[in-house]
């Protein structure tokens, strides 16, 4: 998938899944300040006390239209988003943070429904990447055909009629609260035997149209539950972009997906620098950050710090608060050299885990709590940067992305963003904590 290189840190490894724990080998991730003034970004509710800034759209009116077997149904524009503003002229953009979880799903440590409190509490909108099988009860599990696989094969399993109850309750929820339901696919295969980096275009197509069938049938699949609510969306029109198991797979992936209604992508690694599109979906990949104290850096994901510090799920307790505590800080300082510096877009992503004593929950929940109420910053889902970026001037996107990690412009944004300004020029040096961050593909 990427060459290895000592910045990028170790990189194999455990992922756990809501229902089993699949072994995972040669992975990467798993599936890893000055005032605006207002309008100049999403409209957002951020902020401890959740006070609602001004430009955040009226509450839609419902409706309800059941779709299919009324697994789904339409109700309308989803409610709680933000509008969409292009910036002015010389305007210093907002500070993005996306919270994303792989894999999402609830079951006993009830995390999905933790930190959509958490989401509330602080203002901050995530995406919610749902393996299509944990809405796929065990005695129906021949219904996935994976490529590559045997019929019912899954390296995460599958779910018992209440983890699908669960999982849907949180769905619901988590949409209703302005939330984005993603798509982390399904049977979570890495690696090179079979695994999703050896599939084709096509066979893409078949997992993404079996994950969206998944979420559109469940009530055909689970007939005890057929009495249960629908989802209130409809899945073909919400999915908009997923992440890789394992991070692999992606050109491929991305050649299926452009086709089928994707806006976005983040199965890839990149720097902390503004997101362009490659092949015609915006790259949202997770971003390489400091590790503090330790001489190179790695993806800004749970599993890849894990993996850094314990090499396993279950390491010395005696280190648990440190490596948490490291994670967190870690993070914070991505947050910092951004918000100070190019104000690219943070992207971060979790499982619902407890590796290491629940040590990276913790730091996860610290992180949201201290950027998502600061000033200017917008805690959004992926679907909500995309529309961002997507009203944004061209031009000024293609000015944001000339400057390097940590790079703040040298005269101000007003002149950086003024129109008609000269290219920027790049930084004389590489600022410290960026130092070396670059990672092959």
């Amino acid at each position: 998938m990427m060459a290895a290189r000592k910045r990028m840190g170790a990189t194999k490894g455990i992922c756990l899944g809501v229902v089993a724990v699949a072994l995972v080998a040669g992975v990467a991730g798993c599936s890893g300040a000055g005032s605006e003034a207002e309008g100049s970004g999403l409209g957002a509710v951020n902020g401890a006390a959740g006070e609602k800034k001004k430009g955040a759209a009226a509450a839609p009116k419902r409706v309800f239209r059941a779709i299919g077997d009324g697994s789904t149904a339409f109700t309308g524009v989803q409610p709680k988003q933000p509008a969409v503003h292009r910036l002015a002229t010389g305007q210093k953009p907002p500070q993005f943070v996306v919270f994303s979880w792989d894999g999402a799903g609830e079951d006993g440590q009830r995390l999905f429904s933790h930190f959509r409190e958490v989401g509330k509490k602080y203002g901050a909108v995530m995406t919610y990447f749902l393996s299509g099988v944990y809405l796929l009860p065990e005695g129906r599990r021949d219904q996935y055909d994976p490529p590559k696989h045997n019929a019912g094969a899954s390296d995460i399993g599958f779910n018992d009629t209440e983890g699908i109850r669960d999982t849907l309750a949180q769905l619901r929820g988590a949409w209703q609260d302005g939330n984005e339901i993603g798509t982390h696919f399904n049977g979570h295969f890495c690696g090179k035997d079979g695994g999703v980096g050896t599939w084709s275009v096509e066979e893409w197509k078949s997992e993404i149209n079996q994950a969206k069938s998944f979420v559109r049938g469940w009530k055909t699949n689970a007939p005890v539950l057929k009495n249960e609510t629908a989802l209130p969306f409809d899945y073909d029109k919400e999915l908009v972009g997923g992440r890789t198991p394992c991070l692999e797979g992606q050109k491929n992936m991305v050649a299926a997906a452009r086709t089928m209604g994707f806006r976005y992508d983040s199965s890839g690694v990149n720097d902390q620098v503004w997101p362009q599109k490659k092949s015609g979906v915006w790259d949202l990949s997770m971003q390489l950050v400091p590790v503090p104290g330790r001489d190179f850096e790695t993806l800004s994901m749970d599993y890849n710090f894990m993996f850094n510090q314990s090499g396993t799920t279950q390491g010395d307790p005696a280190k648990h608060e440190y490596w948490g505590n490291q994670m967190r800080d870690g993070l914070l300082q991505a947050f910092d050299r951004a918000y100070d510096g190019n104000r690219a877009p943070l992207i971060i992503g979790n499982h619902f885990e407890s590796w290491n004593g629940g040590t990276y929950m913790r730091a996860i929940e610290q992180t949201i709590a201290a950027v998502c109420t600061k000033k200017d910053v917008r805690c959004v889902s992926f679907r909500q940067l995309a529309d961002w970026l997507d009203a944004q001037d061209p031009a000024t996107l293609a000015k944001l992305r000339t400057l390097k990690v940590g790079q703040a412009p040298k005269h101000g944004w007003p002149e950086f963003l003024k129109k008609g300004a000269g290219r920027e020029r790049p930084a004389s040096k590489t600022p410290p904590a960026a130092a070396g961050n670059q990672a092959g593909q």
